[in-house]
């Protein structure tokens, strides 16, 4: 399956690249435009563009524009960026035909949520956010768990946590792996802050917890039931 691809659209180098290292972390393809007349060429040379990220305050052609131009021909969904907090430019965005509208600042981290739940929303989105694995089951564009078909209350890192873990079932990983997979640009301190959330994880999975093992000296390993033992 293809990766999905995004275009981030913004004048400022810094935020697109923020934005694309947090949507690139999540396994999204991005492509990047610093001007609405380079966005609207970018979107019809490349045809497979399946969301776009677009800033409102832009020289050359703004993102009202650029939603005008692309929606012509094209209902692939559009988040709205913007420095600006009036009601306004809200309806004026949703008239056009914009899907979810954020006002700067924002935090990549919600940015990339809105991206998942507009992906699933619009049919996009692939069996591929769907983990399953000895009764557990994570939703990842809904940032759900369950097991045995209870939900579980997870917080942020713990659901990252065992997404890499059930990602990554019956590998060994470090915990200096782990650190770089699930931490990433959060991390601020040492290799003891995992145990604590595996701890933590362990104790919200009930009986499944058994199933994260500790390789001493090393890190951990996820080890469904069928291999466990």
């Amino acid at each position: 399956m293809d990766k999905l691809k995004i275009m981030v659209v913004d004048d400022e180098a810094r935020m697109r690249k923020l934005v694309r290292d947090f949507l690139e972390k999540k396994g999204y393809t991005v492509i990047e435009a610093a001007d609405g007349e380079e966005a609207v060429d970018l979107f019809f040379e490349q045809k497979d563009i399946d969301l776009i990220i677009l800033d409102v305050m832009m020289p050359k052609m703004d993102g009202w524009q650029v939603c005008k131009e692309i929606r012509q021909y094209s209902k692939v969904p559009i988040i709205m960026l913007t420095a600006r907090g009036d009601e306004r430019d809200e309806l004026t965005g949703f008239n056009l035909g914009v899907d979810e509208y954020i006002s700067k600042p924002f935090s990549p981290k919600i940015l990339v949520a809105r991206v998942e739940a507009i992906l699933r929303r619009s049919g996009v989105a692939t069996e591929e956010d769907v983990l399953e694995s000895s009764g557990i089951r994570i939703d990842k564009s809904a940032h759900q768990v369950t097991i045995d078909g209870k939900p579980v209350e997870l917080s942020y890192k713990e659901f990252e946590l065992l997404s890499y873990f059930i990602e990554n079932k019956g590998i060994a990983l470090s915990r200096e792996k782990i650190l770089n997979a699930v931490w990433n640009y959060d991390y601020y301190g040492d290799a003891r802050t995992i145990d604590t959330h595996v701890k933590k994880l362990r104790s919200k999975m009930g009986d499944k917890g058994a199933l994260i093992k500790t390789i001493w000296g090393m890190g951990y390993k996820f080890l469904p039931e069928d291999e466990a033992g």
